[in-house]
């Protein structure tokens, strides 16, 4: 189990696994070796222990880059060696390169091209394939867990800590979990980038994606790594509720396993224990690391000013050119010392203004050679932040200062507020594969938020008014989610603006809309979606699609009355007050047995969005369950201001040490 086995040390590695297989004959005495925090469960384990034994299954070489297919053993466990495949790739004759180390994630596998792109940068880089997909060619060696569950073929990913047919013990153990074994195989793939004559061993970064990105920030504790990106995974709290909103936790049923399981595998245990500099890339809406619970954990950082924070607007587990930027900017800033990055920009959220508007303000760093372009101010009401509409506030400018106001309409709820500020760098790089090439580079600044009984104390205004008007486009797509926005077929528009209390449907309105298109036959879909994410109010979370046939080329105008919206099960959309989003896709995306002709033409055009008729009425609270208190769930408000105030001294007296 790789063990540490160190010259000086034969006593120790002798009895750790004499423990070891003992643990594995006798259920008492494992009992009483069960390790309950993180370092306890890493404390005896030595990813330089045992051989790698690195297979190479295929090498070729393309445009100066080598690329190999390899495989190596991760660890020998209750007897089994299990190993996983890879890609590495390099600069042909290579010495002494930085390492990158990359992550995929849930459902995805090891890519070619990924390392290929950091190769091609100037990196020794390998992609592990823990998921054990097929990579290459079908019959090729591939990752092998010995029935061990883990991975996405059979016997698949075993989240928790129990035992279960094939785990490693008998009994709960944080070993058990198939997150423990990805981990493993990522400091083994530390320890074969350190053997690499290609690699320097003192300079190796580790990226990840998804499930890909919460392994990140569970290998980022070992000191080798000098410096991490997990993306839109790892936040950690994800079985703790959103404040504000009773139920809202993952669930994992109460008992002795679920506290080892948090103890020893929840990521806001693994964030105060890294020590190299993390750039973490998010996205407002995802729904696998909730905004605040990224933040919470990133600011749990020993050196949380060395760290950086890059969210993409609107979107859900993607983000934008500029911000992925941010992750190769910030490996040649700390592996390559070729790139000076920019310091998180300094906020403050003031709501004792005169007019009783709340006004954030925004001191990027200006100290860099590089240009800034423009800064983005979004605030945002919403207590769940995977269904947060991120208005876009109305910037102004006071010499390095930039400032705007953020309206409220209700001081009941909490304002949440960030900014983005975007540098242009000079030099436009080939990106990814998925990016296009780009030179701007986005940085997130400081967060704040403000809860109720702030605002009610300061005496905040509720201003904002409720609206027909959804959008002009007078400011293109910007409160907009893109995704596949160039792509004929498959172009997806989505915003979260009509769950914004201003936006929200009148009783009884249509939708309607001026939609350009340049061939005839078209059918577009226009999408609201109920209640995602939002499973703890006991309401079901449903898709209704209106479908619009659009028979002629050109300007058309188009009104959806709410029964035109169809659920799959054929249900029509009864009330607009627990909408989430709208979306905007050609009709065979969403309602292929109906719809058979993809679309043909260009990428259409749209034009005032808005509600026509009906009538405004309050609306309901979206987040609470049908009967619920809606004192309780804002004395929760109260509960997670003390417990920011207490993280903020406890910061203070750490700072000071």
């Amino acid at each position: 189990m790789n063990f540490r086995q160190h010259a000086k040390l034969p006593m120790r590695t002798t009895i750790a696994l004499l423990t070891f297989f003992f643990c594995q004959a006798s259920q008492e005495g494992f009992a009483q070796d069960i390790p309950r925090t993180v370092t306890g469960t890493w404390a005896d384990y030595d990813p330089h222990a045992e051989p790698l034994e690195v297979e190479v299954v295929r090498e070729e070489s393309d445009g100066g880059i080598i690329t190999r297919y390899i495989r190596y053993v991760v660890g020998t466990f209750a007897g089994k060696k299990t190993k996983v495949a890879a890609f590495y790739a390099f600069p042909e004759k290579a010495k002494a390169l930085p390492g990158i180390i990359q992550v995929h994630g849930g459902g995805q596998f090891a890519r070619k091209q990924s390392v290929q792109f950091y190769a091609a940068r100037g990196y020794a880089a390998i992609a592990v394939n823990w998921g054990e997909k097929v990579i290459d060619q079908a019959d090729d060696p591939n990752t092998d867990w010995q029935g061990i569950p883990a991975g996405f073929l059979d016997p698949k990913h075993h989240n928790g800590v129990e035992a279960s047919e094939g785990t490693i013990h008998r009994k709960a153990h944080p070993w058990n979990s198939s997150w423990i074994l990805y981990a493993a195989a990522t400091r083994r793939a530390i320890t074969f980038l350190e053997q690499q004559a290609e690699c320097d061993g003192d300079r190796i970064g580790l990226q990840g994606h998804s499930m890909g990105g919460r392994l990140t920030v569970l290998t980022a504790i070992d000191p080798r790594i000098k410096a991490a990106s997990p993306s839109v995974g790892g936040s950690g709290f994800l079985y703790t509720d959103i404040a504000g909103i009773p139920n809202s936790a993952r669930r994992m049923a109460a008992g002795p396993e679920r506290d080892l399981y948090l103890k020893t595998l929840a990521c806001q245990h693994y964030w105060p224990l890294v020590r190299c500099p993390v750039m973490f890339l998010g996205a407002t809406n995802d729904f696998n690391s909730p905004m605040e619970f990224v933040l919470r954990g990133f600011n749990s950082i020993p050196e949380v000013t060395q760290s950086r924070t890059s969210f993409t607007p609107h979107m859900n587990h993607r983000f934008t050119a500029d911000n992925m930027m941010a992750r190769i900017r910030w490996f040649d800033t700390h592996l390559k010392k070729s790139f000076a990055f920019p310091a998180t920009a300094k906020a403050t959220l003031d709501l004792n203004a005169p007019d009783g508007i709340p006004v954030f303000t925004v001191r990027p760093d200006l100290s860099g050679p590089h240009k800034l372009e423009r800064v983005e101010i979004y605030y945002g009401y919403d207590r769940d932040p995977r269904a947060r509409f991120w208005r876009s506030a109305e910037v102004e400018r006071d010499g390095n200062t930039f400032s705007a106001p953020c309206p409220v309409m209700n001081t009941g709820e909490p304002l949440f507020a960030f900014a983005n500020v975007i540098y242009e760098t000079g030099e436009k790089i080939k990106m990814p594969p998925g990016y296009s090439d780009n030179s701007l580079l986005t940085i997130t600044s400081e967060y704040r938020k403000a809860y109720p009984h702030q605002l009610q104390k300061a005496g905040v205004k509720a201003t904002v008014i409720r609206l027909r008007l959804i959008d002009d486009f007078a400011h293109g797509w910007r409160d907009w989610a893109r995704v596949a926005e160039n792509n004929r077929e498959h172009w997806n528009f989505e915003t979260h603006k009509i769950n914004d209390p201003a936006f929200v449907g009148p009783k009884d309105a249509k939708l309607a809309l001026e939609i350009t298109t340049t061939e005839p036959g078209e059918t577009l879909a226009v999408v609201i979606d109920t209640d995602r994410w939002r499973g703890y109010t006991g309401r079901k979370p449903t898709q209704y699609v209106a479908l619009v046939k659009l028979e002629t080329a050109g300007t058309q105008s188009v009104t959806l009355a709410m029964n035109q919206f169809k659920s799959e099960a054929d249900e029509a959309l009864s009330s607009y007050d627990f909408a989430t989003s709208l979306i905007l896709t050609p009709g065979q995306k969403l309602r292929p047995k109906t719809v058979k002709k993809p679309w043909k033409g260009q990428i259409p055009k749209f034009a005032n969005l808005r509600w026509e008729g009906g009538e405004f009425m309050p609306r309901p609270r979206p987040y609470l369950r049908s009967g619920s208190s809606a004192a309780d769930a804002d004395a929760v408000f109260r509960d997670e201001f003390n417990r920011a105030v207490d993280e903020s001294v406890e910061r203070e007296e750490q700072d000071r040490e």
